[in-house]
């Protein structure tokens, strides 16, 4: 489905609010980014300190940790995970990776069900998953860490790092910024050559097809949803530090985080200890199928693989608790939303009942979910599927990633956030909630602080 065009008076307005939204960390200032998204209703919506190499600074204060509110009575992470438990009964998803945390700490970060439907074995904390679109957050991670330390700027042009780069309009080529490829706002109509990548045409072929794509506005004034155009980061990031895209995200994010069975490619996830293969539907029930490697070509957009336990390191970062890796004014920026896209509040069930508006930031989409900041982004590629999202003023963090093509998952999330917000509650999902005997034994021992050597319990084989 197509989102709804953005009028020409929306598109030059969020041109000057990106300016304003994105922090200029070269010069390593403390000015910071409001938690809290209040959608725009004029141009005089950001409010901003003196400029500084040409991008003016937020000026609240994103890391004001006493702001932080408690979560909402009868929140409960033994039912959240009992939840999980009972998605894998039967085999109604194969196997499945969840993660939660909160002011810092681990709650929660298990695998259930089974690996591969052919050779079962338990999903642990450490089976590793295929992260698909979840891996936009990780580039945009990695290219602030860049412009953290005055490698690389957000207004850093793509053609001073690609000097061969065109797009039909030849001067819309010399406008892009670094900025503006993480955020989706090339000026190019969504998903462009995703088809022809499918189809198996390699990367550096559909990047020089660029040359000739419609475009549907000039770059920096409209949202279009892409992964071979957002994977020239990997090209920025390669040019400016003269190492591989790859190299430099385990090298800067994944070891310094101890998300130590991350990995990035086709190749990582086959030589990880343990890995989740993923499953299509057959008749009968599922069946497990070979990776298909067409979007591993693109690591920036879709090329990471990690674990429940990597995934809740990587929310901890998220949530402000490595400013060690990732300093508070990053996380900022980075969670700042740059353009609006009206679109995400269509689609899904708890979409449409939560979300009232919606924008896309650097890697991260930023939706109003019931009056609340929420951070977040989906995944799929065939036979993966994961969420993670950030709930910033309740200082919560949540990743589920799962091996099928089923749906039903997705409603842990909702069902996650209504809880910890207090909300009526919704049925999102089709579990039975409150079966005492679903309920992980508080005593079988697990230390939410230290849940590497947590499983769940094996779930019996049964025969996109």
């Amino acid at each position: 489905m197509k989102e709804e065009p953005i009028p020409r008076s929306r598109r030059t307005f969020w041109r000057v609010a990106s300016l304003a939204g994105l922090l200029t960390l070269t010069l390593g200032s403390a000015a910071q980014t409001s938690l809290r998204w209040n959608p725009p209703t004029s141009s005089a919506r950001v409010a901003t300190a003196e400029p500084a190499h040409g991008l003016p600074q937020p000026v609240a204060n994103y890391a004001t940790r006493n702001a932080v509110m408690p979560l909402a009575a009868g929140f409960e992470v033994q039912q959240f995970e009992a939840m999980a438990q009972q998605l894998v009964a039967n085999q109604r998803v194969p196997g499945l990776a969840m993660a939660i945390v909160h002011n810092g700490r681990i709650l929660s970060a298990r695998g259930y069900g089974i690996t591969d439907v052919r050779a079962a074995e338990p999903v642990d904390a450490h089976t590793v998953f295929r992260l698909a679109s979840l891996s936009k957050g990780v580039a945009a991670t990695m290219a602030g860490v860049l412009v953290n330390d005055g490698t690389l700027r957000w207004d850093s042009k793509l053609v001073d790092y690609m000097p061969g780069f065109q797009l039909v309009d030849p001067s819309a080529a010399q406008q892009i910024t670094v900025a503006d490829l993480l955020s989706h706002r090339v000026g190019l109509t969504h998903n462009t050559y995703d088809r022809d990548l499918e189809n198996y045409t390699d990367y550096r072929t559909l990047t020089q097809k660029l040359a000739y794509a419609p475009m549907s506005c000039q770059p920096g004034t409209c949202y279009g949803y892409q992964n071979i155009a957002f994977s020239l980061i990997g090209d920025v990031v390669f040019a400016a530090t003269g190492d591989f895209y790859s190299q430099e995200v385990q090298r800067r994010l994944f070891k310094p985080l101890g998300m130590n069975d991350a990995s990035l490619g086709l190749e990582g996830i086959t030589a990880s200890a343990r890995w989740a293969r993923p499953h299509v539907r057959a008749r009968g029930g599922w069946t497990s199928v070979a990776p298909k490697p067409t979007y591993y070509q693109l690591p920036p957009a879709a090329g990471v693989n990690a674990s429940a336990s990597d995934m809740a390191q990587w929310l901890l970062a998220q949530t402000g608790h490595r400013p060690d890796v990732l300093p508070a004014p990053l996380l900022a920026t980075l969670h700042q939303p740059l353009v609006d896209t009206p679109g995400e509040t269509r689609g899904s069930a708890w979409r449409r009942s939560r979300v009232s508006s919606a924008g896309y930031a650097l890697g991260w989409r930023v939706y109003d979910y019931a009056g609340h900041q929420l951070v977040f982004h989906g995944g799929a590629v065939q036979g993966y599927r994961g969420l993670v999202a950030l709930l910033p003023e309740r200082d919560l963090g949540i990743a589920v990633l799962w091996n099928s093509e089923s749906a039903l998952p997705s409603g842990l999330l909702p069902t996650i956030l209504d809880r910890a917000i207090g909300m009526p509650p919704e049925r999102w999902l089709d579990v039975d909630f409150d079966d005492p005997t679903l309920y992980v034994d508080a005593d079988s021992g697990r230390n939410p602080a230290n849940p590497a050597g947590s499983e769940a319990a094996t779930a019996t084989a049964a025969p996109r």
